[in-house]
């Protein structure tokens, strides 16, 4: 009776059950104003941190879920989850070098007021430093070597590092050649192999260069990504033993069979940063030897011949990332690796 009697009241009031529902329909439209409110503050909020100096992207480190199996552990992560803002590019400053580089070390990219990246020329040798407490390599696959589908870094610089990204240069011999090796986040795109040169990328985002199974991967670490090409070309920083005795058959093939032609190699240091080397009129030992002298322990030959030897800074600006070649006579990649490729490649990005 009361349950009647408080409905029959409410209905003689105009709160029947039209106006129950129009009441609804009010509370629901003013839930979603109050959150739409709430996100442009958030958003304003974000906005005002960076123009204070403080980066809002988020650089999250490589995940992984890899499961160990010996010294040799591969990561089968999906993911390599860096996103970041497009008001992050702040926090990273690159400067090319407005006349031809030095044979001294110039510093040419700073990530959070720290040099992190200098380019020197010494004797037909341009060399890019990179260090790794700021920055952090990613292995490109190539829309041929390595395919279209199942990479997180695929045939160009992506939405994820186009305005974090410093410096992309050549990778190695075309996947269809002997002595190489691809993978990254466990896709494979070629399997690896015991002793090759290996370019070794870890979850936490550091890399290190050895022979595989005999020196990388470490134990401590999970794999992200691994380029294999050819035996070491620098190591203990000493040049291989046959880099002026076994050019072609240990080196790679070369148009016309020339021992002096484009090459590149990328090495690291003992105190563990980055060094990419390139020049258009090289032999191996002269590659070697200039690493050597850059204070690398360890190299890899990457890939030989003018048409895929090619190195870039991006210099940022509103309108996005312009490519500055940095190897004088580079005939150049097509698209600057900001435009999809056919060959696999390395970026080199600010954390």
């Amino acid at each position: 009776m009361l349950g009647r009697m408080a409905r029959s009241r409410g209905e003689a009031a105009g709160y029947g059950p039209a106006h129950q529902r129009r009441r609804q329909v009010r509370r629901r439209r003013r839930v979603t104003a109050l959150s739409a409110a709430g996100l442009v503050a958030l958003i304003a909020l974000g906005v005002a941190s960076c123009g204070s100096g403080g980066p809002t992207g988020t650089v999250a480190a490589f995940t992984s879920s890899s499961s160990s199996g010996g010294s040799a552990t591969t990561s089968t992560s999906t993911s390599s989850t860096r996103t970041t803002s497009a008001v992050a590019v702040r926090h990273l400053v690159v400067t090319p070098p407005a006349a031809a580089a030095s044979a001294g070390w110039a510093s040419v990219a700073q990530v959070y007021g720290h040099d992190a990246a200098w380019l020197a020329q010494r004797a037909g040798v341009t060399l890019m430093r990179f260090d790794q407490r700021y920055v952090h390599l990613a292995l490109h696959a190539g829309s041929q070597d390595g395919g279209l589908i199942g990479w997180t870094y695929g045939d160009q610089i992506t939405r994820r590092e186009i305005h974090v990204v410093l410096a992309g240069f050549n990778g190695g011999f075309k996947l269809t050649y002997a002595n190489v090796g691809f993978e990254s986040a466990g896709h494979v795109a070629v399997a690896l192999k015991a002793r090759l040169a290996s370019i070794v990328t870890y979850t936490d985002g550091t890399t290190n260069i050895g022979a595989w199974l005999e020196g990388v991967p470490t134990r401590r670490k999970k794999v992200y990504s691994v380029l294999q090409n050819q035996r070491l070309l620098v190591d203990r920083g000493v040049a291989a033993a046959n880099v002026s005795s076994c050019v072609i058959v240990c080196w790679g093939s070369t148009i016309q069979d020339l021992t002096v032609v484009a090459r590149s190699a990328l090495g690291v240091t003992a105190d563990g940063q980055l060094v990419w080397a390139a020049g258009e009129q090289l032999s191996p030992a002269q590659l070697a030897d200039s690493l050597v002298a850059a204070g690398v322990v360890r190299a890899v030959e990457l890939d030989i011949n003018p048409d895929w030897v090619a190195g870039y800074l991006y210099a940022h600006h509103a309108t996005g990332p312009v490519a500055v070649p940095v190897v004088p006579g580079q005939r150049g990649i097509a698209g600057q690796l900001l435009a999809p490729d056919a060959r696999d490649f390395m970026t080199i990005v600010a954390n």
